[in-house]
């Protein structure tokens, strides 16, 4: 998953056509599932079910509760409306709602089919605190387009997760699918009347499809085939327009990658939403084996909509090396309703959020100072949060605070983890390893078909490296000392600087330096290990505070939102009074609004740095 963070987003941080190849069926009876995208209703399509015979007298029937990639609790079921059980005759069966993602049929011997009507995610985005991330959500736009992240529409029995799927599905002629499931080869010809087939449950969820008007390119890296689908619903991007850029990066990353690029399909599905109307607003995108849901706003100038599909794309291709063919068990056998989370998240999209930058520079995409600038400005984001929380408990932990909410520095602190790594590799090895060969070497032990054990994965490493790459994971990864970039980067010829630069009151870009207790969202608190910016700082605040009044206004959700909306009209010399609560304390803040600054880190060349030095920079930058 990669998350795009776009300048003119809302506060809500602060209190959130491919042409497929024929396959047979197997031997097995399949469940066979039907989607009709031709008769919506109330925004709505109906999803119809037919399990084949049950010979036990119950069975439960689950929407997912979380899906792999998206690190969050999303509880798909609570999308479904109006779920029936019918025998064969066509008569109502009882059915009893356990939870929002479970549905409990006791006269299982007699169950035929079950329907349902299924809303998209898109519509309430703006509704709740914590909405599906759009790029894991649905679209239902009648007779112009269809997302089907299709963990959203079809569900699975308990203990049929390994039974194959037939999928149908009826829509508009107008508009064609786009998708790297695999297509049936009975109605293929039919515009409008599709059939897919998975061979098991995440088959089905692995696959999202997208229905829209014809805007589609396909091309060639090598030995892989490429599909890009765009949906743009004022026609502003084409796929052609977006074609060279999208086929240069592409055909840079599989030189990067050599042999460890697997797939030989890919699917790239763009959904460029309309700003100003209730759509998708969690713009970045979610991976798949051989395909990636992208959102992004389509009122971005083209430069800006280039360089965000070269960020997000490029990020989500090399999750084809992790986790989704090197992972742990925790992933290969994931459980929807249950997770168990894998303590990896410093490989899984640490790893790959750093191939994102590096193989750029590596390819001549970049400069050397592009590169660094990127490293510098992630080090900046890393700061805000807690840079003493152990990455590996926190990934093993993430769906529950305050884990949870260190998630994004997946993408900043993750990346550095990897970085570090890189160039202790590269120095203990003359150069000739670094975390590309460690990738490799667990590519070569570990695929899509044989996990890892989670705990063991460090100890491995460390036994197929050097010790020293013990102790950096025993510190900085399991551990809770922070990372020191600079004696990292300081082997390599270069130094960190620092300088101050403008911020606003309450964020760092997008980032708050404030949050909200979960369970009461009246009560917002000053983050905890995040480094602060000075008007904070100046006030005498500290990580943990408890805001209970600002200026004698009493601090909630609703007031909190409207000071942040008055803080951009402030003057410098504005008074300021804080108070807040302090390990049982209450404690009156005064000082002056101030023009708030934050630490800005540059990373530049140390002067008449030795050979020893630069030999290493260039093994890691130019191997």
């Amino acid at each position: 998953m990669y998350k795009k963070i776009i300048p003119f987003l809302s506060l809500a941080l602060l209190l959130g056509c491919k042409s497929v190849s024929t396959v047979a069926t197997t031997s097995k009876d399949p469940v066979r599932v039907s989607i009709d995208l031709l008769q919506v209703e109330d925004d709505k399509v109906k999803v119809r079910v037919d399990p084949g015979p049950f010979t036990q007298d119950e069975v439960y029937f689950f929407l997912p509760k979380i899906v792999p990639g998206t690190y969050s609790e999303n509880d798909f079921g609570q999308f479904v409306q109006e779920l029936v059980a019918l025998d064969y005759r066509g008569n109502p069966l009882e059915v009893v709602q356990d939870d929002r993602n479970t549905w409990r049929i006791p006269n299982a011997g007699n169950l035929d089919l079950l329907e349902y009507f299924v809303n998209d995610t898109f519509d309430t985005e703006t509704e709740y605190e914590d909405p599906v991330f759009s790029p894991a959500g649905t679209n239902i736009l009648d007779g112009q387009n269809f997302l089907l992240n299709l963990h959203g529409f079809v569900g699975y029995f308990q203990g049929y997760e390994e039974v194959p799927y037939e999928l149908g599905i009826t829509s508009p002629a107008s508009l064609e699918p786009a998708t790297s499931l695999p297509r049936m080869a009975v109605d293929r010809e039919t515009k409008g009347n599709d059939r897919f087939l998975a061979r098991r449950y995440f088959e089905v969820i692995d696959n999202p499809i997208m229905y829209a008007k014809p805007n589609s390119v396909t091309f060639s890296l090598a030995d892989i085939e490429v599909t890009l689908s765009v949906y743009s619903p004022n026609a502003t991007y084409s796929a052609k327009d977006l074609q060279p850029k999208m086929e240069a990066m592409m055909k840079a990353q599989k030189e990067f990658l050599g042999t460890l690029s697997g797939t030989q399909t890919y699917t790239i599905l763009l959904y460029l939403s309309e700003f100003n109307n209730p759509d998708a607003t969690g713009y970045g995108a979610l991976e798949h084996h051989t395909s990636t849901v992208v959102v992004l706003p389509e009122m971005l100038p083209r430069p800006a909509m280039e360089e965000a599909m070269v960020d997000v794309v490029s990020h989500e291709f090399f999750h084809t090396l992790t986790p989704l063919s090197v992972h742990s068990k925790e992933i290969q056998y994931f459980d929807f309703n249950k997770p168990k989370m894998s303590m990896h998240l410093w490989m899984y999209e640490g790893t790959t959020e750093y191939f994102a930058n590096l193989f750029q520079v590596q390819q001549g995409l970049i400069t050397e100072s592009e590169f660094f600038d990127r490293m510098a400005k992630k080090i900046s984001n890393s700061k805000a949060y807690d840079d003493t929380m152990s990455f590996t408990e926190m990934s093993k932990n993430v769906l529950s605070s305050p884990y949870k909410e260190n998630y994004l520095n997946v993408y900043e602190k993750g990346a550095l983890i990897n970085m570090c790594l890189d160039i202790l590799l590269r120095e203990k090895s003359k150069g000739e390893k670094g975390v590309l060969w460690l990738m490799g070497e667990l590519a070569a032990k570990y695929n899509e078909n044989t996990p890892f054990e989670d705990a063991e994965l460090i100890g491995e490493i460390t036994a197929m490296t050097y010790p020293e790459v013990g102790e950096f994971f025993s510190k900085h990864v399991q551990g809770r000392e922070p990372v020191p970039y600079d004696d990292y980067l300081k082997k390599t010829g270069l130094k960190m600087e620092t300088s101050e630069a403008q911020a606003s009151y309450f964020f760092m870009g997008q980032i708050p330096y404030i949050d909200a207790d979960p369970s009461d969202l009246d009560t917002i608190f000053v983050q905890k290990g995040m480094e602060l910016n000075s008007f904070f700082r100046d006030l005498g605040a500290l990580g943990g505070d408890v805001i209970l009044k600002i200026n004698n206004t009493p601090i909630t959700i609703d007031s909190m939102r409207a000071i942040i909306g008055e803080s951009f009209t402030w003057d410098a010399d504005k008074d300021i009074r804080m108070t807040v609560l302090r390990d049982g304390n209450t404690l009156e803040l005064n000082g002056k609004a101030g023009i708030p600054t934050y630490t800005e880190r540059r990373i530049t060349e140390i002067e008449g740095v030795g050979q020893e030095a630069l030999s290493l920079r260039m093994s890691w930058l130019h191997p």
